[in-house]
């Protein structure tokens, strides 16, 4: 079978025939865990819905996590009302074992069943005289031969034993006239072991890539929730033009403040929606990908506040700080607007750094268009005695 030698270009439909798992398995990962099922492309809807309920009872919840020490817990609401704060990004709100199972069933029940209808039927019109014509020459399929297309009879090498539904490097290109090496009339070995070359341009231009995929990775899959030495494969998503990228800004903040004493940040966002927040605690961590609503990312922003033991040097990244909030209040926009930070207090005297940074709904900064533009992030340092 022939391959080359990087991954082919991502398939924009969500429930796509593209990966080894059936279509609820993306969803699964938001829920605590990648589960692997055989696609069924003839089962009964029955059988793949018990299938993916199935999946569901293997599921577990994330442990929990150390919290910012000066920060109210959970989540509510400031500035009359009107703003919504999940303080340590949502890691407070912990989810039990039983309600991220419950929260995967409730989803099969309403997702798998139409989407399984509907890819029957989808194979059922694509199959031409026991062939699936797939993507061959535009959906001609001529005496068995795949034209154009490089792709195999079925989906899959005819005889050959070792397709799957994820291919994951681009097609050789066939014009169906080679030699016996070729699917003509189904009967492609898969041994040839040549490797063909690719229909699309490598990632990266040719820059040699470590990597792109977590198909290399030998790290455990990410599962929603705070864990590290795992592999996020949740692709990137969508990014605006350099105009509508997110900008933010602190502007306005103490100089000094006393230990313990309640302080406001106000902080100024450009180009962010600020309407979408998934809960790390809940297994929302890194599992959506950035969303666009005309133009401008769908997210919120982080402000966080901790003590540094020098100023001369970089922190220790993995103590927690003391303070800790995301910030959702469905506004924001293409014009600037400006939301005020209600900071607890700082808990020792000395250096406080205070920071806030946009997020999509994966608590990620978001993308920029360009390399050499400013992140949405802005810090400030504040005296504390």
């Amino acid at each position: 079978m022939r391959r080359s030698k990087y991954r082919r270009a991502s398939n924009t439909t969500w429930f796509s025939g593209k990966r080894r798992i059936i279509a609820v398995a993306a969803t699964l990962a938001a829920f605590g865990g990648v589960v692997t099922v055989t696609q069924i492309s003839s089962a009964s809807t029955d059988a793949t819905q018990k299938t993916a309920l199935a999946a569901c009872d293997n599921l577990t919840a994330g442990s929990a996590t150390k919290l910012s020490t000066e920060t109210r817990k959970g989540t509510y609401t400031t500035n009359n009302g009107t703003v919504t704060q999940h303080s340590d990004d949502g890691a407070s709100d912990v989810a039990t074992t039983a309600q991220v199972r419950a929260r995967c069933r409730e989803w099969v029940t309403e997702n798998v069943a139409a989407t399984a209808d509907t890819l029957a039927r989808r194979n059922r019109g694509n199959n031409n005289n026991g062939n699936n014509a797939g993507n061959n020459n535009g959906g001609n399929n001529n005496n068995g031969n795949n034209n154009n297309g490089g792709n195999n009879n079925n989906g899959g090498n005819n005889n050959g034993g070792a397709a799957t539904t994820a291919p994951t490097t681009a097609p050789a290109e066939d014009t169906g006239d080679d030699d016996a090496d070729d699917n003509n009339n189904g009967d492609d070995t898969g041994d040839d072991g040549a490797t063909a070359a690719p229909t699309t341009a490598p990632p990266g231009a040719g820059l040699g890539i470590l990597t792109n995929s977590c198909d290399t990775s030998n790290l455990a899959p990410h599962t929603g929730f705070q864990e590290g030495n795992r592999c996020v494969s949740t692709e990137f998503g969508e990014v605006g033009t350099a105009a509508n990228n997110p900008s933010l800004l602190i502007t306005s903040a103490p100089n000094q403040v006393r230990v313990g004493q309640a302080f406001t940040l106000q902080v100024s966002t450009r180009n962010l929606i600020r309407d979408r927040f998934l809960a790390a605690g809940q297994g929302g961590y890194y599992v959506e990908s950035s969303v666009l609503s005309n133009g401008l990312v769908r997210g919120h922003f982080h402000t966080a506040c901790r003590m540094l033991d020098s100023t001369n040097e970089a922190p220790a990244p993995d103590p927690v700080p003391a303070f800790f909030v995301a910030t959702e209040d469905s506004k924001g926009g293409a014009t600037p607007d400006t939301v005020a930070i209600q900071v607890t207090g700082m808990p020792t005297a000395g250096t406080a750094q205070c920071a806030s940074w946009a997020g999509d709904g994966s608590h990620r900064i978001p993308m920029m268009e360009r390399a050499n533009q400013t992140p949405a992030f802005d810090v400030v340092k504040i005296r504390v005695r």
